[in-house]
């Protein structure tokens, strides 16, 4: 139990790495070192309360009965193959539509098979729902606890139409009370029943609300979140909620607005997820109202600290360790290579050094973790065609196309089909595979009486979503 390395999970780092394109085999590349990446469900519970435009949902998600027994059975499903073919451990989205639409128990329960599966789950959701349901999910009916920790992403922006109380935000900053509710319940939960959690909030960048970007992150920073996730609209989805011209939102625009809100330089090279053509991330800390990097790209020792990182916890897991546990294995690796002290006491030298131990002191020695990312997705009519030649084992000969493929090939976020033993990413997902997923669900699931062929007069019923 205490071996720092678990072989399944460096097993499963080794096969990532090998399948990754030469192109994003680089010294700052996570995939195949530390992680194998994100995970995702799909065609579990596609419906959704509110009408937000974009949304990556086609026509026929909303006409989808939430069924928590389907639900169960397909995440199931999902999971086993994801833990067969990616490892023991890895992060998962519990996601697909509103999260809150399952009732308590059944989401519960869905939790419950993604951590059985060696998944660290995180529920997505637009956060319009009260304290009593969030308190049904983390308790069972004997009021004890389910869960020691609970993750969400929560969605805010102005796109998104029909939230209580505010059936039409006016733009972001009229959205500040709602993002700070859904964190303070969060935090209520801890006070009342020790419940540790993880938020993060996500956000549609289009240019309607580029320019808000920086706002958000200046008056949310302190809230709770942990994670600041925006993505640059893409057409996919409805095409009947297409509104803007989304590209004019570029990948560096709404980069800079975020480094406007953190009011710091954020080095999106110095850890790369993927392709950097689809993911930027910035690690990094707020020690009072300043965000700090967790590593200086430009100073070579943080650079040194980073591959010291990836070669010395290759295989080993961290979330959902119990804290005992990861100090009795800490301690196993640091015995077995004692420079990782010295690399370690430089990197929190250099680092107090980057705060100043009088900013410290004036915020009581403490940093609070924050993290911002952005995430580009493609298009579907890029997507359609590279996939295609891909399913063939074809390099497209056009650069546009092979970029595309290129960029599938190293894509961040996987979601698996059982029925045919299939890990897709997930812009092919949602521009190639949802539509004809959706449409099924609708006959599975429907949310009306659909009459059928079979006998004149005969029905199959329906139950309400």
């Amino acid at each position: 139990m205490t071996r720092p390395v678990d072989e399944r999970i460096a097993a499963a780092l080794d096969r990532r790495w090998a399948e990754l394109p030469d192109g994003v085999k680089t010294p700052e590349q996570v995939l195949g070192r530390h992680a194998v990446g994100c995970e995702g469900t799909h065609g579990v519970f596609p419906k959704c309360d509110l009408k937000c435009t974009p949304c990556y949902h086609s026509r026929d998600a909303n006409q989808v009965r939430v069924d928590g027994a389907h639900t169960m059975a397909e995440v199931e499903a999902q999971m086993a193959l994801l833990r067969e073919r990616r490892g023991p451990v890895a992060h998962a989205q519990l996601i697909g539509g509103e999260v809150s639409l399952l009732p308590p128990d059944d989401h519960a329960a869905t939790l419950a098979v993604m951590r059985a599966a060696g998944r660290e789950p995180m529920s997505f959701t637009h956060g319009d729902f009260d304290y009593a349901y969030l308190e049904r999910l983390a308790l069972g009916p004997d009021g004890r606890r389910r869960f020691d920790r609970l993750s969400f992403a929560a969605h805010f922006d102005k796109f998104m139409y029909g939230r209580r109380g505010i059936e039409r935000p006016p733009d972001e900053r009229a959205l500040n009370p709602y993002r700070q509710r859904f964190a303070a319940m969060l935090a209520r939960l801890r006070r009342d029943h020790g419940v540790a959690y993880f938020i993060a909030h996500n956000m549609t960048v289009t240019p309607g609300n580029l320019d808000e970007v920086a706002g958000v992150i200046r008056d949310s920073h302190a809230m709770g979140y942990r994670m600041f996730s925006f993505q640059p609209a893409a057409f996919l989805g409805d095409e009947r909620r297409w509104k803007e011209h989304y590209r004019a939102a570029t990948p560096d625009a709404v980069w800079a607005e975020i480094e406007r809100g953190a009011g710091a330089r954020l080095d999106w090279r110095v850890v790369q997820h993927g392709d950097l053509r689809c993911n930027r991330v910035a690690y990094g800390y707020y020690v009072g109202r300043r965000w700090f990097p967790l590593l200086d790209g430009d100073d070579p020792r943080d650079v040194a600290a980073r591959d010291a990182a990836y070669r010395h916890f290759h295989g080993m897991a961290f979330t959902g360790v119990p804290p005992l546990l990861l100090a009795a294995r800490l301690a196993r690796l640091v015995v077995r290579h004692p420079g990782l002290l010295a690399t370690t006491a430089g990197w929190l030298t250099r680092a107090v050094r980057r705060v100043g131990l009088l900013r410290l002191a004036r915020n009581g020695f403490r940093a609070r973790p924050v993290t911002f990312v952005m995430h580009q997705f493609m298009d579907a009519e890029a997507v359609a065609p590279a996939w295609e030649l891909m399913r063939r084992g074809e390099t497209a000969t056009d650069p546009e196309v092979r970029a595309t493929q290129e960029r599938l090939a190293a894509c961040n976020y996987t979601m698996a089909h059982p029925e045919d033993g299939t890990l897709v990413p997930a812009c092919v997902q949602h521009a190639v595979l949802d539509p004809g997923e959706n449409i099924a669900l609708r006959r599975l699931l429907p949310l009306v009486e659909v009459r059928t062929g079979a006998r004149p007069g005969s029905t199959a019923a329906g139950h309400d979503g």
